[in-house]
């Protein structure tokens, strides 16, 4: 046996612990962008509820769409003794995980555009994220993943757009 090569397996365990943090810190990306937008750098712009509530709401988006991608993994990661949630606890699971991360992103966006005073263009855009994402869980099923690059890939770049432009036309636009 060569015991020269080595190799870094960050699974079981590791690669669970790194994509949580990968996942939380691009949450902590939009806190970011709320905070660097504030009129002056101000400590107490912290204690305002919006940052927190887009760093969970695009935290459980995230989560949310991870999970539909892991799906495709399952049996890999059965024999690989890899402890993703879809190996551990199945497809349907994980699915049904992801929509639960899905309407906690949709109530969380709403409770920010509420404390933002975002106008009607936020809510416009609100719903169509909310069709993307209902139309998003349709082109998967636990036995059916044969769409799920539309599902992850396609879908999730539209929500990505109408966000952006549904933020930026409710600050830009009288509501």
């Amino acid at each position: 046996m060569d015991t020269t090569k080595k190799t870094i397996i960050l699974f079981s365990g590791d690669f669970d612990r790194v994509m949580a943090a990968l996942i939380i810190a691009n949450g902590a990306a939009a806190m970011g962008a709320w905070i660097a937008m504030q009129p002056g750098p101000d400590p107490a712009s912290l204690l305002h509820p919006v940052p927190w509530l887009l760093w969970l709401a695009v935290t459980a988006w995230i989560a949310g769409f991870d999970l539909l991608y892991a799906c495709q993994d399952t049996e890999f990661d059965r024999s690989a003794g890899l402890h993703s949630v879809p190996a551990r606890f199945g497809n349907a699971a994980a699915l049904r995980l992801a929509r639960v991360n899905h309407v906690v992103t949709v109530v969380l966006l709403a409770a920010t555009a509420l404390l933002a005073g975002l106008g009607w263009p936020f809510w416009l855009g609100l719903a169509a994220i909310v069709a993307l994402l209902v139309y998003e869980h349709s082109l998967v099923r636990p036995d059916d993943l044969s769409r799920l690059d539309v599902a992850f890939f396609n879908v999730n770049g539209y929500v990505s757009v109408i966000a952006f432009v549904a933020v930026l036309a409710a600050v830009l636009l009288p509501s």
